[in-house]
């Protein structure tokens, strides 16, 4: 495998990014966090894109913060460095990650923690190994969190259990994951890669202009009234309603044909 640290592939309509790590559990060092914001500002930009899937090479998913380089930034004096990578790195990523115009799927094979869990759950779906979990791990080492992880995750379980994962980190398992809505789905180590693909290529072929539009209107419900909401509700279908599937859509029900989707 090659021996960058994120790798960027796109082929039938699905961009998969690839955090190649390995070694050090796919953890985020400046190297990688500029090589990542890179890949995700591509696949978002590109048009032949249709759906994006965000995973991890070896055991784990991503554990966050490359510790290591952290503590030599610490003991350097580099706090600019040090600090500074929330707003040039995972600000923007996972701002990319969660607005881009098409669906996103996080592939979780190991475990993800920190900012990397903070990474999945900014992605529409979470497909899980069995072996798979997340963690907050963000107190463990006296920090707040950081990615979207106080956004996020409250609205995937809620309030009060959001402050508890985050006060109390501690590895969440696949079971407990799917229980609390962090996993779409759990599958078998020998089906997850068959599982990551066929979902992704489900979703490649879909009416991509609406999913990006149910994106849009999904995240801007979460903090308007309801007759802000209902009135971006009415800008979103007259958007979908002006697009080509629509009008392959409809065309193939009077046809009671299957549509097929162009993607615009």
């Amino acid at each position: 495998m090659s021996d960058q640290p994120v790798l960027l592939e796109v082929a039938d309509g699905v961009a998969t990014i690839t955090l190649n790590r390995p070694d050090a559990m796919n953890s985020l060092d400046v190297a990688t966090k500029e090589a990542l914001l890179e890949a995700v500002r591509s696949a978002a930009e590109d048009d032949a894109v249709r759906c994006v899937v965000l995973s991890g090479s070896g055991r784990a998913f991503c554990v966050g913060q490359d510790l290591k380089e952290h503590v030599e930034l610490l003991r350097s004096g580099s706090s600019d460095a040090l600090f500074t990578t929330v707003e040039r790195h995972y600000n923007p990523i996972v701002t990319l990650l969660a607005t881009m115009p098409k669906p996103v799927v996080a592939a979780v094979q190991g475990v993800a923690a920190g900012a990397g869990a903070s990474l999945a759950f900014a992605c529409d779906l979470r497909v899980l190994a069995e072996s798979a979990g997340f963690n907050l791990a963000f107190t463990g080492v006296a920090l707040s969190a950081d990615t979207g992880a106080t956004w996020t995750l409250q609205r995937i379980v809620g309030r009060a259990k959001a402050i508890e994962l985050l006060y109390f980190p501690s590895t969440i398992g696949s079971a407990q994951a799917l229980e609390l809505g962090l996993a779409t789905s759990v599958v078998p180590a020998e089906d997850f890669a068959a599982e990551v693909a066929r979902l992704a290529g489900r979703l490649a072929a879909g009416p991509t202009v609406a999913y990006g539009a149910i994106r849009r209107a999904v995240a801007n419900s979460a903090g308007a009234s309801f007759e802000d909401a209902i009135a971006f509700e009415g800008e979103m279908m007259t958007l979908t309603g002006g697009t080509r599937d629509h009008r392959a859509a409809v065309d193939a029900f009077l046809a009671k044909e299957k549509p097929v989707y162009e993607g615009r």
